[in-house]
């Protein structure tokens, strides 16, 4: 019997290697971006779906609120809960509270903020890095540890109970975020355009007005949308300092609905939605300029 002659293997030409690892690597890629997809979509159905059955239960009569199947959608749709929540007792002038807050927070805080980030920006002085250290340690300490503090020393300047306490309060959380936003925008502006300007014959003010001014505009509306948000949100201290209902603002006026007798739950669901009626209009007109004020000015500096 002769032996068997052993086979050679075929020889793989390296072009054709090449061909199948790059295969290879493109279905890693394809199954990893799936997977990335799909956890992006998790994540955003658990973030949205809560949002969801708050608008569904405010349009949800009374029956199909507490019936013990779940309804996922209003088949039999409302609007009794809308009226019975803006004819409550105090909701028009919580609005109104809550406008002048807001308005309020925004306009100091901005103005203040423009001034400090543009001495960060363009001066040099002594204990200048101390205060940007100062700004970014005040962020990080939680709002829950600074009530008691805040209270007792708004109580000895007869400021609780009032709406000009609450603004004094709010503005101590937005200031350091909003002067840190616009210090980077007013970095990211050239100084060879103002000496520019200077050096055409405009003032040390006029190029300020003219070209500094125009150039931090979108950090300024970017800014001035976070702060409303901020301040529009805010339920804690507002719970915490005002105690008069004629005094309150909109979302301390949503805690209302909870009484001893219970939670009146589609009239809850239609006030809360009314309440983040003006936060979403304000992002969906300004989504893009919020997205610049990250990107370029809380980063930059």
């Amino acid at each position: 019997m002769t032996a068997a002659t052993p086979v050679a293997p075929t020889p793989v030409s390296p072009t054709t290697a090449h061909v199948v690892g790059r295969r290879r690597s493109t279905r890693k890629r394809r199954a990893g971006r799936v997977g990335i997809n799909l956890l992006a979509l998790l994540v955003f159905g658990v973030m949205v779906f809560p949002v969801y059955w708050m608008v569904s239960t405010a349009f949800k009569p009374g029956r199909d609120i507490f019936g013990f199947t779940p309804t996922w959608f209003p088949i039999h749709a409302t609007l009794a809960n809308f009226g019975d929540a803006i004819h409550r007792q105090y909701f028009w002038r919580d609005v109104a509270n809550s406008l002048i807050v807001v308005v309020a927070v925004v306009t100091i805080s901005l103005v203040l903020a423009f001034l400090a980030a543009l001495a960060l920006a363009k001066f040099r002085f002594y204990g200048r890095r101390a205060f940007i250290v100062l700004i970014i340690a005040v962020q990080m300490i939680p709002l829950n540890a600074l009530i008691i503090p805040l209270y007792i020393t708004l109580s000895r300047a007869h400021e609780v109970n009032k709406l000009s306490g609450v603004i004094i309060t709010y503005l101590t959380f937005v200031l350091p975020f909003t002067i840190w936003t616009l210090r980077g925008f007013i970095i990211g502006v050239p100084k060879d355009l103002e000496e520019a300007a200077m050096v055409d014959g405009a003032t040390r003010f006029g190029a300020f007005v003219r070209i500094l001014l125009p150039l931090v505009g979108p950090g300024l509306v970017a800014t001035s949308i976070f702060a409303f948000i901020q301040a529009w949100n805010e339920y804690i201290i507002a719970y915490v300092f005002l105690s008069s209902p004629t005094k309150q603002t909109l979302t301390v006026w949503l805690a209302s609905f909870t009484t001893n007798r219970g939670t009146s739950w589609g009239p809850l669901m239609a006030a809360a939605t009314l309440t983040s009626l003006p936060v979403v209009v304000f992002f969906v007109l300004v989504q893009r300029k919020i997205a610049f004020g990250l990107t370029a000015g809380a980063v930059r500096g």
